[in-house]
């Protein structure tokens, strides 16, 4: 201590622990920060009954095959707006991805993309979904084929009309996997459940309905002896009333609440969203102004607290004559570079031709700034006083934080490799985890591993 004389009572520091003990721990509860963990690139949307263990590689080859069709993957990266110098490296990576993992996460729907159909055809559908992500685990775990590091269904919601199918799908589903699945006897997971199983829950409204998913989850790890808490969901956000309730309020942080944990992103749905609030089909998109204004109340609402983010899709499809592919490919990347600017890391591709430019803006957009980054990571850290040396940039913790996060999702998605990061910013991926997180324990894997 300096000596130097205070004001305080003696005892006031006893009194603040007292006062903020609550707020402490409620704080450490609902605002844990970003794990670390991967989040997926995009989420492929796929009529459940149109899903084989075949699906990613068939996607990829489609991918590949557009590509070449329109002149190559570097055609395609010019048609992007990709500069020069980023482009060899960008499309060669972009290739490897289209081989090795073209699909990172899939969600098998049974919810729009599958209709309304008989009773006994939807059950063999989600008996048959259970079967095709148990197969493709299995096949992730050999190593035989490429396959998505996450996989899962969307089933119907729990609005009146559809909610005894919404959960009864989702019970035959999960009890499936568990019982037939055969992960645990290969040694893919001790309850029987893949690694990135994620659930999808549509069209929420109202926190009663996310409790009762809640309770709907915890039945299902009764009945089947899993661990509690270990079925997790996301919800996808296309409704008004979860921007703003009823009450005046959004409702959101009050689900996150209800959910205790369970909750693991926030999906933005563009046209569900954009219909309800009476935006005309012709105006319908993931730029409109109803879409921007949803989706930062999402990034407010979910600041902290560990849940992800992802934008919509676009139903402007890389098909059909040249033209038309071209520009679809160019608004894809346009959008895809749009949402990773505002910091929606993840988004929606509904054709196997979206591929390519999902890739190649992703991976230009790691790649762009990652020289600046590295260079400020190298600088940052070797200042015995962060800021106070004299250097060419000055970043605070907060700021190098922010720096290492985004190169640590580069690193994740396999836009940057682990040679160059640590040629360039003098770091190992474990170091790079630990100061983009501090505090939590990162399992960074290989890029393209789950």
């Amino acid at each position: 201590m300096s000596g130097a004389a205070t004001s305080l009572p003696a005892e006031f520091g006893r009194r603040a622990e007292q006062l903020l003990t609550d707020t402490d721990a409620a704080l450490e509860r609902c605002f844990p920060g970003d794990d670390g963990s991967r989040q997926p690139l995009h989420t492929c949307y796929v009529p459940a009954d149109l899903v084989t263990p075949a699906t990613a590689r068939d996607w990829g080859g489609a991918a590949r095959a557009a590509a070449e069709e329109a002149g190559g993957l570097a055609a395609l990266a010019e048609l992007a707006g990709l500069e020069e110098p980023l482009r060899g490296e960008v499309v060669a990576r972009t290739e490897r991805k289209l081989r090795e993992e073209p699909v990172e996460d899939l969600r098998l729907d049974l919810e729009d993309g599958y209709g309304e159909r008989p009773d006994a055809e939807e059950d063999g559908a989600a008996v048959g979904a259970a079967r095709a992500v148990a197969a493709m685990a299995l096949s992730r775990h050999r190593g035989d084929a490429p396959q998505p590091a996450f996989a899962g269904i969307r089933f119907k919601c729990l609005e009146a009309a559809t909610r005894d199918r919404g959960l009864r799908t989702l019970d035959l589903f999960v009890s499936t996997l568990v019982r037939e699945g055969g992960l645990a006897a290969a040694g893919v997971a001790e309850d029987g459940l893949p690694p990135g199983l994620v659930l999808t829950l549509p069209k929420v409204s109202a926190v009663a309905q996310v409790e009762v998913m809640v309770e709907a989850c915890r039945a299902l790890e009764e009945a089947l002896g899993l661990p509690d808490g270990r079925l997790r969901f996301e919800i996808q956000m296309e409704t008004a009333p979860m921007v703003l309730g009823l009450d005046g309020t959004c409702p959101i942080p009050a689900m996150l609440r209800a959910a205790g944990g369970r909750v693991t992103a926030l999906h933005y749905g563009t046209y569900d969203y954009s219909a309800s609030l009476g935006v005309a089909a012709e105006f319908q998109s993931m730029e409109h102004p109803v879409a921007d204004h949803a989706k930062q109340v999402m990034q407010v609402a979910v600041a902290g607290t560990g849940v992800r983010l992802s934008d919509g899709s676009t139903n402007r499809l890389p098909v059909g004559d040249p033209a038309q592919r071209s520009e679809a490919w160019a608004l894809h990347a346009r959008l895809v570079r749009r949402s990773l600017e505002r910091a929606l890391y993840q988004g929606w591709d509904l054709h196997a031709h979206q591929l390519p430019t999902r890739f190649l803006a992703n991976y230009a957009f790691y790649r762009g700034s990652f020289d600046a980054a590295a260079h400020r990571l190298r600088v940052y850290r070797s200042r015995s006083v962060p800021g106070i040396e004299a250097a060419d940039v000055a970043d605070e913790p907060a700021t190098a934080r922010a720096l290492a996060r985004f190169v640590h999702r580069g690193v994740l998605c396999g836009a940057i490799g682990e040679e160059e990061l640590e040629s360039a910013a003098g770091l190992g991926v474990q170091e790079l985890a630990t100061l983009a997180h501090p505090g939590t324990t990162v399992r960074t894997p290989t890029p393209g591993g789950s």
